[in-house]
C-alpha cells in the first residue's frame, strides 16, 4: 500500500492554477510559511524512522527509511521548484528572500520528476548506508566489524596485520559502485531540473557566495596551511622510515596509508608513539589511562562532555538524552556506529549516537557530538529553515573548538589529571606534535573528499575511474599510497562512511579552519597570555554567553556575520591554525634538515 504522505507529496508536485499566474510578495511570503509547516511536520517524523534505522538495522527499518526518504526527496524537489517562482519577484524582505534561498539550496541529493526516480534514489541511497553499517573486515584472519577495525589501526604495528585491515575493510566499498553511478546519475538529473549544472555545482552554491568564488576559497585556505602539513608530512615519513625500513615505508615520496594508525589517514595521532621526539615527546599523560584510572566508562565520559558545556554556563542535557542516546554497540543487532548528533523533534529530544570505547580519539569526539547538540539546543527558537548552522561548518567546529579546550590545565580542573603531572614548558614541542597529529592530517582528506565527488557530479571523472581518481587525489593533496594493488573493481571511497552516507565533506574542512578562529577569539575574550595552546576557557561564563550569541542566530544570518559575531572578523582565514602551532612548525623544519620534503606532486 502506498504511503498516503507518499501521495500527498507526489500530488504536490503537479502544478496548479495558482501556480500559473505571476507570483507577488504576499503569495511568496505565504508559501514560505507553509513550506516550513510542511517540512517541520516531515522533518519529525522523519527523524524518528532514521533513528530507529540507525539504530537497528534490519530489511524492515531499511524499508521504512527508503520510504520515508523518498518522501522527503520529493517533498523538498517541490518546494525548492516552487521556491524558484518567486526567483524574479522585487520588494521581498530580507527574511522572505534568504528563507526562498535556502529552500532552493536545501536537498542533498535531488530527484528529478521522473516517475520512480525519488523512490529508487531513497531506495540507493539507504543500500549504500546499510551496506556500509553491515560491512566486516578482518583482523589476523578474524572478522571483525569496521568500528573495531578503525580502533585496532591505532594500536596494530605489524605492518602485515596493517595492511591486511586496511585493504579487508576496503572491500566493504565494492558492492557499492554501480549503485552510487546510478544515484550519481539519478541525483544529477534532479539538480538540472532545479537549475544547477549538476549536484556538486548546488552543493558549493550553499554557502552565501557563488559556488565558483566557494571553490577558490576552499583553494585558498588549503594554500595557507599545506606548508605546515607538508613539513609534518616529511617528519612523519623518517619515523616511519626508522621504524619499519625502506621495504615498508621509503625514505622518500608517499607514505603507505595504513601505517597512519588510522583508516583513512585523515589523522594520525594514533602513532604519536611512533614519532614522539625522545625527552621531549613524553607528554606523561594518555587521556585513554586517565579516564581507565578513575573507572570512567562511557556514560562518565559523556559527563565530563556535559561538564564542560555547563561550565560556560549552558543548561544540563535534558533527562531523555541518557534514556533514549545509543552509547555502546548493541551485543544483539545491526547498528551504524559513525558517532553522530541528534535532534529528534527540533525542540529538546537531543541524543547522541556511538558506540563509546574508552580512549582519548571517543573523548575527543563526545565533546565534539555534543557541541551540536548544544548548537541545537540554542537555535530551537528559531524559524523551521533557520534550524541550522550558520554554514555546515560551524556546525562541526564547535564541538572541534571544546576539543581544544581539552589542555593539561583542563583535565587538571575536571580530576582526571595529577597537578603534579601537568607537563611544563619543555613538553610543549609533544603537546602541540600530538595535537597537529590530530587536526593538520585532516586539511587535505577533508578537502579532497568533496573534490573527489565534485569531479564524479560534473562527470570529469568518469565510473570506470571513480577509484583511480580516488586513489590520484589522495596522493596529490595526501601524500599517501594505498599499501598494494588494488582490484580492478574497487571501489574505495565507498569505505569511508561519508560517501556511501552523502554527507557533503566541505564542512569539515571549514571545521577544521573555523575551530581554530574560535578558539584563539574565545582565548583572547578570556584574557589568556600564555601560549595559544595552552588555554582553556573551562569555566569562562562571559565566553559562553558571547558564543550562544552566535549559537542561537541559526542560519538566520549570512555565514559571515555570526562569524564576526562571536570572533570580530568576517573572513575565514588558516592564520589562527598556524599561529597555534607556530612553534612545532619552527622544529618541524629544524628537525626535517637535510630531508627530502614533499612527494614528487605539484601540490607538494
Amino acid at each position: 500500500m502506498k504511503s498516503s504522505h507518499l501521495a500527498l507529496a507526489v500530488a504536490l508536485l503537479l502544478p496548479t492554477a495558482a501556480q500559473a499566474a505571476e507570483p507577488d510578495v504576499a503569495e511568496a511570503k505565504a508559501f514560505v510559511a507553509s513550506a516550513e509547516a510542511q517540512l517541520s511536520a516531515y522533518a519529525d517524523r522523519a527523524q524518528r524512522v532514521a533513528w530507529v534505522n540507525a539504530t537497528h538495522i534490519t530489511d524492515d527499518t531499511d524499508a521504512m527509511a527508503a520510504e520515508a526518504g523518498a518522501e522527503g526527496t520529493l517533498l523538498q524537489v517541490k518546494l525548492a521548484k516552487e521556491a524558484a517562482r518567486f526567483n524574479s519577484v522585487t520588494g521581498l524582505d530580507a527574511d522572505t528572500a534568504r528563507k526562498l534561498f535556502l529552500l532552493r539550496q536545501a536537498i542533498v541529493l535531488p530527484a528529478p520528476e521522473t516517475p520512480g526516480a525519488a523512490k529508487e534514489l531513497a531506495e540507493i541511497a539507504t543500500r549504500l548506508q546499510s551496506t556500509y553499517g553491515k560491512g566486516k573486515g578482518t583482523a589476523r584472519g578474524k572478522d571483525t566489524v569496521g568500528n573495531d577495525l578503525e580502533a585496532l589501526m591505532g594500536t596494530e604495528r605489524d605492518p602485515k596485520v596493517l595492511q591486511e585491515m586496511w585493504e579487508s575493510w576496503h572491500k566493504v566499498g565494492t558492492p557499492m559502485a554501480a549503485d552510487y553511478a546510478r544515484l550519481v546519475e539519478i541525483a544529477n538529473a534532479g539538480a538540472k531540473e532545479l537549475g544547477f549544472a549538476d549536484t556538486g555545482a548546488m552543493w558549493r552554491a550553499g554557502y552565501d557566495m557563488p559556488a565558483a568564488d566557494f571553490e577558490k576559497l576552499i583553494d585558498r585556505l588549503l594554500a595557507e596551511v599545506m606548508p605546515l602539513y607538508v613539513d609534518l608530512h616529511c617528519y612523519t615519513r623518517a619515523k616511519l622510515n626508522q621504524k619499519y625500513g625502506d621495504a615498508v615505508q621509503p625514505k622518500t615520496g608517499p607514505i603507505r596509508a595504513d601505517l597512519l594508525g588510522n583508516m583513512w589517514a585523515q589523522e594520525w595521532a594514533s602513532i604519536y608513539d611512533v614519532v614522539a621526539p625522545a625527552g621531549a615527546g613524553e607528554v606523561g599523560y594518555d587521556i585513554g589511562d586517565l579516564l581507565t584510572a578513575k573507572k570512567a566508562g562511557p556514560i562518565e565520559m559523556v559527563k565530563y562532555g556535559e561538564n564542560f558545556y555547563s561550565s560556560l554556563g549552558f543548561a544540563p542535557l535534558p533527562g531523555t538524552f541518557w534514556t533514549r542516546s545509543q552509547f555502546t554497540k548493541p551485543a544483539d543487532r545491526e547498528v551504524v556506529c559513525h558517532a553522530s548528533a541528534w535532534d529528534i523533534d527540533n525542540k529538546d529530544d537531543l541524543r547522541i549516537k556511538m558506540c563509546i570505547k574508552v580512549n582519548a580519539t571517543d573523548f575527543v569526539t563526545i565533546h565534539h557530538e555534543l557541541g551540536h547538540n548544544y548548537y541545537q539546543r540554542a537555535y530551537k527558537a528559531q524559524p523551521f529553515l533557520y534550524l541550522n548552522s550558520a554554514n555546515d561548518g560551524f556546525h562541526e567546529a564547535i564541538g572541534d573548538w571544546a576539543a581544544l579546550n581539552v589542555t593539561p590545565e583542563y583535565l587538571v580542573k575536571v580530576g582526571l589529571l595529577d597537578p603534579a603531572k601537568v607537563p611544563d614548558a619543555s613538553r610543549d614541542v609533544g603537546l602541540l606534535l600530538r595535537q597537529a597529529m590530530e587536526k593538520v592530517p585532516g586539511m587535505p582528506w577533508t578537502a579532497l573528499v568533496d573534490k573527489w565527488r565534485w569531479g564524479v557530479f560534473a562527470g570529469t571523472t568518469k565510473p570506470a575511474d571513480y577509484n583511480k581518481a580516488w586513489i590520484d587525489l589522495r596522493l596529490k593533496y595526501q601524500g599517501i599510497i594505498p599499501p598494494g594493488e588494488r582490484p580492478a573493481d574497487a571501489f574505495d571511497p565507498g569505505a569511508k562512511y561519508h560517501i556511501p552516507g552523502n554527507t557533503p565533506y566541505a564542512r569539515y574542512f571549514l571545521a577544521r579552519i573555523l575551530q581554530f578562529q574560535f578558539y584563539e577569539a574565545a582565548c583572547a575574550q578570556a584574557g589568556w597570555t600564555g601560549p595559544l595552546h595552552r588555554c582553556s576557557v573551562f569555566g569562562d561564563k562571559a565566553v559562553g554567553t558571547r558564543l550562544n550569541a552566535m549559537l542561537e542566530m541559526g542560519m538566520s544570518k549570512p555565514w559571515p556575520e555570526a562569524l564576526a559575531a562571536f570572533t570580530g572578523t568576517r573572513e575565514m582565514s588558516g592564520k589562527a591554525m598556524l599561529a597555534y602551532f607556530a612553534p612545532l612548525h619552527a622544529w618541524l623544519k629544524q628537525q626535517n634538515k637535510g630531508q627530502k620534503c614533499g612527494w614528487g606532486t605539484a601540490k607538494s
